[in-house]
């Protein structure tokens, strides 16, 4: 059962890439998406060359409350009172397809120049994973890991993220719970130790100027090798996991 998604959750464990699909009637996108703290430059260089999209880290819910990193959208009701123009950016209005984005802010590692070069982003990337792993693995302590998460980067950076609900795909089904959610399965179906800790790109296509295909998708992933599984494969899995608890 489940043995194409476990495949692909072993490439994952091993820091491989691998390629998600959501579904038709939402993004309609494939994402590259690779576990955080195994993320290196060439990683970074092929999100970027190959996928094309919004590089992002995305984290389950419990990371994000450890450091008390708020949504983005919650950023703007809060100021919206000193700076108006937010009144007016429709802060709380879903996306197309029925969601409210799961945006955090963006971070730069303490010791990044720039923070835009594939070696900057790797850094950055990968430490926030190892962070995370800290976190998922020894309790959420608040006054800690503020602290640990305050002296390592800097806000704003060129790295986003992303806090996925904390219900994973019980209350949303983004990109963001489908790769969190990876990391939870292959935990408990397979034994892994996968920290739910992400960094995922969507895929374009340079020709229509639009997101890449699904038959495109299948074809590069055939290429490259790669894994590929959709948002209907991973939330199957979840919800017999959590019929099993």
């Amino acid at each position: 059962m489940f043995e194409k998604l476990k495949r692909a959750i072993k490439a994952l464990s091993e820091g491989k890439f691998i390629m998600v699909y959501d579904q038709d009637n939402r993004e309609a996108e494939v994402d590259l998406v690779v576990l955080a703290e195994k993320v290196t430059s060439n990683h970074v260089y092929h999100l970027r060359h190959d996928a094309g999209g919004l590089i992002c880290i995305a984290m389950a819910n419990e990371i994000s409350k450890a450091i008390e990193l708020p949504f983005m959208l919650d950023i703007y009701n809060k100021i919206s009172n000193i700076y108006s123009v937010f009144n007016h950016c429709s802060p709380d209005a879903a996306m197309p397809y029925g969601d409210k984005p799961s945006f955090s802010i963006t971070i730069n590692h303490i010791n990044t120049y720039t923070g835009i070069t594939d070696n900057d982003r790797a850094l950055t990337i990968s430490e926030f994973g190892k962070l995370g792993c800290e976190i998922i693995n020894n309790g959420s302590n608040i006054n800690k890991y503020k602290k640990v998460f305050g002296s390592n980067f800097r806000a704003p950076g060129h790295t986003h993220l992303l806090i996925a609900a904390k219900g994973l795909l019980a209350e949303r089904k983004g990109h963001t719970e489908l790769t969190v959610s990876l990391a939870v399965i292959g935990n408990k179906m397979l034994g892994l130790d996968i920290t739910p800790c992400t960094v995922l790109c969507e895929m374009l296509d340079g020709t229509t100027g639009k997101a890449l295909s699904l038959e495109k998708a299948k074809q590069y992933a055939k290429e490259n090798n790669i894994a590929m599984i959709n948002g209907k494969e991973i939330t199957e899995a979840f919800e017999y996991i959590m019929r099993a608890q």
